[in-house]
């Protein structure tokens, strides 16, 4: 019995219509067909498949691990390098961090530029000791950098601190049913998957977040502390942009 005929016969047992299963899961009855007949190519690939098959198994009395397990071994690529996999859920992702200038370098350099002027006006005035006045000024001259160089280091700390003020926030709710989501933000994929009932998932961004939403009528969408209507009716897919 391959995988279709596991979830047709459960859902025969069980005596659930497709449209009472399609209602309860919030995955489409076309859809819910054609895993039946166990065609799994319009499920959006492996990831949104496997949720499917999690969210099903508890309406139809069946182990959602065990779904998993017997579509990884009849539909899913399980051929692909460990690597592709751990990448798949954002475990080889290397993060890109800012690096900041460091600044020790500068700081050095201009302290032995001082410790140089420094010495060659020790010099000088020994040389030209019958002239205190021309050394005095021409220490004061040499002395000037320093005050200089701790001008420049200060405003860039501060500015690596300081915040940006702007941004967008996302919050999203799954407070009547299961939904798919996609979240991308500032160009970067950082969410897809299944967001079942009761979940919430909250978000930043710097300039934009994109959405993808299935069933977005069951879901509580709050973008910048301010809820919005809802972006859609149930089982239907929507795409937004917010900035």
């Amino acid at each position: 019995m391959n995988l279709g005929e596991v979830l047709s016969s459960a859902r025969s047992s069980a005596r659930i219509s497709l449209e009472d299963l399609a209602a309860a899961t919030s995955i489409r009855a076309g859809l819910l067909t054609q895993m039946e007949k166990n065609d799994f190519s319009h499920c959006g690939g492996d990831i949104y498949a496997r949720g499917h098959l999690r969210n099903l198994a508890p309406k139809l009395g069946l182990d959602g691990n065990d779904l998993v397990a017997l579509y990884n071994t009849e539909h899913s690529a399980e051929s692909r390098s460990i690597n592709e996999m751990l990448a798949e859920n954002s475990v080889t992702r290397v993060p890109h961090e800012k690096k900041n200038i460091s600044w020790k370098v500068p700081a050095a350099f201009s302290l032995a530029i001082v410790l140089l002027l420094g010495l060659a006006q020790i010099i000088i005035t020994n040389v030209n000791s019958d002239s205190p006045i021309k050394s005095v000024t021409t220490a004061s001259a040499v002395a000037s950098p320093v005050p200089t160089a701790t001008a420049t280091d200060q405003p860039t700390a501060a500015a690596s601190t300081s915040p940006s003020g702007t941004g967008v926030t996302l919050s999203v709710t799954a407070a009547r049913g299961n939904s798919l989501i996609d979240i991308v933000i500032d160009g970067q994929h950082v969410a897809k998957g299944s967001l079942f009932q009761g979940e919430t998932k909250s978000f930043e961004a710097k300039t934009s977040i994109s959405v993808y939403f299935s069933n977005p009528a069951d879901l509580d969408v709050t973008v910048n502390g301010e809820l919005l209507a809802p972006l859609g009716a149930k089982n239907q897919e929507v795409r937004r942009t917010f900035r």
